[in-house]
């Protein structure tokens, strides 16, 4: 099977003739280099050029696939579902505050976090996510607190028994590698659990990278080597892996998450 284009616009172009001949009621057209316009909203393709440029072989497969799930999660969003039914699949998300430079800050329900990030939250079907809107959230009766106390929960049932990877490098510093490959890694951030879990693994308070969706590390706080190798690991996985949130490190101690800048961490 022939690669996708590697030059944006082609392999945006490309996007769209594989939507337009797989989906022929979901007419798309080109916006940008690496955005589609389809009936009227506007698809950014960054995310889906990155899981491609990483495993090339594939990339019509890819390309299929993602483009089934955002139809069939149109579908989903547009058949109101009752708490009831929702509660137990609505789960969290960090994004980078810039997802709101191709989103509607109203109409995402979402509360502020630390280091230029936001939680946003999904529910999780067999097949797809599905954000939930501000609108979905006063259609169930919820605060912004309370449906991310409702996500906090099920994150915590979600895979209660993690199994973390902890390396210790030869100048004494340590990494503990968490890789579910869930959609989840980075958001275990949250884990009201995390800082008890892997304290006596770290020497007490630590830092996590969440360069990606998919992608957790916590670190001890030194020793300066040490913590300089992994932030240019982080910086290339920022710029690499698909669905970036920050190169920025997160301080977690016993009272909480405090943001640490990439630079100064």
């Amino acid at each position: 099977m022939a690669q996708l284009p590697r030059e944006p616009e082609a392999f945006g172009e490309q996007v769209a003739k594989i939507l337009n001949r797989h989906f022929p009621d979901h007419e798309a057209t080109l916006a940008g280099p690496l955005s589609l316009v389809i009936a009227g909203r506007h698809l950014d393709l960054e995310n889906l050029y990155r899981m491609v440029l990483r495993n090339p072989q594939r990339g019509t497969e890819i390309v299929e696939d993602y483009l089934e799930k955002i139809i069939e999660g149109d579908a989903v969003l547009n058949v109101p579902l009752p708490l009831a039914v929702a509660q137990a699949r609505i789960m969290p998300r960090i994004q980078p505050m810039s997802v709101f430079e191709r989103l509607e800050r109203e109409q995402v329900a979402h509360i502020p976090f630390v280091n230029g990030t936001v939680v946003v939250f999904v529910i999780d079907m067999p097949e797809v996510t599905v954000s939930i809107t501000t609108e979905q959230m006063i259609r169930w009766g919820l605060s912004p607190d309370e449906l991310e106390s409702i996500a906090r929960e099920n994150l915590a049932r979600y895979t209660p028994d993690l199994t973390v990877r902890v390396v210790e490098s030869s100048d004494g510093g340590r990494v503990a590698l968490l890789s579910q490959q869930d959609g989840y890694d980075a958001a275990r951030l949250l884990l009201d659990t995390l800082h008890p879990r892997l304290a006596p693994e770290l020497d007490g308070d630590f830092l996590v990278a969440t360069p990606a969706r998919d992608s957790f590390l916590a670190m001890t706080i030194g020793p300066d080597g040490f913590n300089d190798r992994l932030r240019a690991r982080i910086g290339e996985e920022f710029r690499r892996l698909p669905y970036p949130i920050t190169r920025d490190l997160f301080l977690v101690t016993r009272d909480g998450i405090a943001g640490t800048s990439f630079e100064a961490a």
